[in-house]
C-alpha cells in the first residue's frame, strides 16, 4: 500500500467499507420492520388534513425569483470570506480590492435590475 496508487488504494477501502455499513443497515432495517399496509397508510399525508382533489397545483413565479436572489446572496457570501484572507495577505491589497468592488458591483447591478422590474414586491 506504498506509493502513489496507495492512498487511492486506502479511499477505495474506505469507500466500499462504507457502502456495506449502508446496505447492511437498509437490509436490516427491511427484515425487522413490521409490513402491514392499510388504505389509511398508504394515504398522502399533509398536516392531518385529508388529501382532495389533485395532486397539480400552480405556484407563482416570483417565488423561484426569490430563491435565485438567495442564491446570488448566497454565492456573493462565498466569495467574501476567501476575499477577507487573502485581503491582509501582502501584495494582494488593491488588486483585491478592486476585484471585489467589480464583483460587488455586478451583484449590485442584478439587485437594481430585479428592483426596477419589480420582482422583489411580494404581493
Amino acid at each position: 500500500m506504498d506509493g502513489y496508487f496507495g492512498s487511492y488504494a486506502v479511499v477505495a477501502v474506505l469507500l466500499v467499507i462504507g457502502i456495506a455499513i449502508f446496505a447492511g443497515a437498509l437490509t436490516a432495517n427491511r427484515m425487522l420492520r413490521p409490513a402491514r399496509p392499510t388504505p389509511e397508510k398508504l394515504l398522502t399525508y399533509e398536516c392531518g388534513v385529508d388529501p382532495v382533489g389533485e395532486g397539480w397545483a400552480q405556484s407563482q413565479v416570483r417565488y423561484y425569483v426569490f430563491t435565485y436572489l438567495y442564491v446570488v446572496f448566497a454565492v456573493d457570501a462565498v466569495f467574501l470570506f476567501p476575499w477577507a484572507t487573502i485581503f491582509a495577505a501582502p501584495g494582494f491589497g488593491m488588486a483585491t480590492l478592486v476585484e471585489m468592488f467589480v464583483f460587488l458591483g455586478i451583484i449590485a447591478l442584478g439587485i437594481v435590475y430585479a428592483w426596477r422590474k419589480g420582482v422583489l414586491t411580494w404581493t
